[in-house]
Parts: C-alpha cells; structure tokens; sequence
C-alpha cells in the first residue's frame, strides 16, 4: 500500500512492504544498522561477504574485519533480530581486484589504500549487483557518511563524527550506486551507535573496532607479498638528493614517500624517504623540505558533480586522516586524468593513495569525487 510520506530511508512506501540489503561485517555497526532496519519494520536480508582465507589464528589482539569470527558473529546476530542471512563467496573476485592490485602496487613504489578497492569493486559493484538482483530498494551499509537526497539525486557528504567519517574510502561510489545507498549512521556519533546495540541486545554491542587491513596479519604488509611474491624483495640502494649512494635497502616494499622511522642512516637533520624508484629499486632520502608538495597528478577520476562549480570553494584530502586542503584542478576529460594545484602546504604524499575532492556548505562538507595519485611533485622531485 502506498503512502504519501516517505519513510526513513526516503521511500513513499510503507517500511514492510521496503526490501533492503544489509552488508553485515560481523562488527557493531553494521549489526546495528541492520538491527534499526528491523526495529523500523523493513524487510531485511543480511549479506556477509567472506573475501579471504583466514586459515591462521592470529594472535593480535587488535580485530580485522571479514574473518571467520565476524562471519558467525554476522549470522548470530541475523539469528538475534529473526532476518534471512546469507553468505556470498567472493574470495577468487577479492584476491583479484584487491589483493593482486595491492601487491602489485607495492612492487611499483606506491602505497594503496585496498579498503577503496573493496569498496568500489567487491562491495559497491558485486553486492550491488546482487541486491538488484534480489530485488531489493537499497543496499543499506554502516559506513559512517552522510546521504542527502537532492532532487532526485543522492549527494554524499561528511559524516557527523569526524572521527569516524569514512567519506574518504568512498570517493569511488558512482552516482548510480549512491542512489541506491543508504547509510543510517551518517549523523551518529560512536558511542551512540554502541547505545543502540546495548538496547537492542546484540551480542556485538561492545566489540572492538577492526583495526588491520583484513588480509594483512598483524599489520605486517611484507608477509603478504612474500607469501605471493617471495622474488619480489631485492636489494637495493639507498641515495641521497644529490645522488650519493648512503645506504641499502632490503626491498622497496619496506618504505614509503614520508617515512622517517626505519632508514636506520644517521644524519644532522632527520631523514625521510622523500622518491621511490621502482625501475632501479632505489629509495632515495631527504629532510623534510624535500618533502613539501605543490602540485598532485590524478588518473581514474570519479566525478559525482560538476567540480568546475566549486572552484573558489575546493578542498583536497591526501590521506584517510588528513585535513581539507584549499585547492584547484584542472581535468583532462579525454583521458579522465586530474591535475591538483594545492594553496596549501603538505608533505608525504605518496602515488597510490586517493585525493578526494569536497566542498564546504552550510549543511557539511559535500564530497565532490576524487582520483588515484600517480604522482606528487615535492621540492626534490620538482628541481
């Protein structure tokens, strides 16, 4: 039966007769969405996405998302709120598209960021498919970001905890997948999320955070790579600016553009890793001057708006944690490539990482888009 207003999720429509997909993690807060969904009356089906092989127990006592434990904490809190739950076998697609692309990343001197790549391939492609397949009206996340529907059209803008805001691994949602997107928790603070849970009595409720990228083990990357890669550590030599080899290296693997601990070559200033070169398997050192960056290079840009509208009022973001950065762009649309001209200073920004876009507005900071870092001219790459 239809109704004139729109229910939470913006349907006109009432919530039993609104099917709606719930990606559960096994973590509180896609337990606590799909708990509100319920609470709310709508027609729920969770899904859980096992992407890798956890055979190992780790002894870290920091929790990594999509493991073994989450998969059954995700069905027993599915068995909790009384919804359908399945399971989606997805690790031949996440060992292609998230792990082969990080290694191989890393091989080439960049630092990626593999909680994008789910997000925009195995996440907000594959699950998105099959929730259209299930006929479902939305698919519905705890991602911390908030979604304003505008004219028919879903914006997407910071969440209200900061802290938590996840905006930055989202850059890559198309527009089409954002209007099918729900994200509940956008104007919710943490602690208020755990408060839900408590009430509604799910076993999740006071589970700890996944810290770890999920298929890196106590957060140690090189493992990863030896176990797929083992050829792949060679060493090198460590240069300074002006040429002199100073030191060597175990393998590129170990560093990244702004690293200072771990170069283990004493010097009057602190050294940093300021360039990678992965066809000569050289790292090459500098002090933090060396470091400041002017200029960002960009491919594979994903556009949510015209960003030309916003040019007196555009903001870059360089790393999951860092701040808005006043800045222009100039786009190639022929070949989807973006160059970024900061108004601000910054240092260590590193090829692979994201630069995503925002805009500050009366109602938050709406996220423009973004692209992928193939290049970042510092002072010593630019003389």
């Amino acid at each position: 039966m239809l109704i004139k207003e729109a229910n939470s999720l913006g349907f006109t429509k009432a919530p039993k007769d609104t099917k709606v997909v719930v990606a559960m993690s096994g973590g509180v807060d896609s337990s606590t969405v799909a708990g509100l969904m319920k609470s709310e009356g709508y027609n729920v089906t969770g899904i859980t996405l096992k992407l890798y092989d956890d055979t190992k127990p780790s002894n870290n006592k920091k929790r990594q998302c999509c493991a073994g434990q989450d998969i059954l904490d995700a069905k027993r809190v599915s068995q909790k709120l009384n919804i359908e739950h399945k399971i989606l076998y997805y690790q031949k697609n996440f060992k292609k598209e998230v792990i082969d692309s990080f290694i191989d990343s890393y091989l080439k001197g960049e630092t990626p960021i593999p909680c994008v790549q789910c997000n925009q391939t195995v996440k907000f492609r594959d699950l998105y498919y099959y929730a259209k397949e299930l006929k479902a009206d939305a698919l519905v996340t705890g991602h911390y970001v908030n979604r304003i529907q505008k004219n028919g059209m879903a914006e997407m803008y910071r969440a209200a905890d900061l802290n938590r805001d996840q905006s930055y691994f989202l850059f890559a949602t198309t527009q089409s997948q954002l209007n099918f997107l729900r994200f509940p928790l956008g104007n919710l603070q943490k602690n208020e999320t755990r408060k839900i849970a408590t009430k509604l009595n799910l076993n999740v409720a006071e589970k700890p955070d996944s810290q770890d990228i999920c298929f890196v083990p106590n957060g140690d990357y090189s493992s990863v790579i030896k176990k797929y890669k083992s050829k792949s550590f060679r060493q090198g030599n460590i240069l300074d600016t002006t040429g002199k080899i100073i030191g060597t290296h175990e393998g590129i693997i170990h560093y990244t553009i702004g690293q200072r601990k771990g170069i283990k070559i004493s010097n009057v200033d602190p050294l940093y890793v300021v360039n990678i070169d992965a066809t000569k398997n050289e790292i090459i050192v500098g002090t933090k001057k060396d470091l400041s960056i002017k200029k960002i290079y960009l491919k594979d840009l994903n556009l949510l708006t015209d960003v030309n509208k916003y040019y007196d009022n555009f903001f870059v973001k360089v790393r999951s944690t860092g701040r808005l950065i006043k800045a222009k762009i100039k786009i190639n649309r022929k070949n989807n490539l973006g160059e970024i001209n900061l108004k601000e200073n910054e240092i260590g920004v590193s090829p692979g990482q994201a630069c995503v876009f925002y805009s500050k507005t009366k109602i938050g900071d709406k996220v423009l888009g973004g692209g992928w870092i193939t290049k970042a001219d510092n002072n010593y790459l630019s003389t």
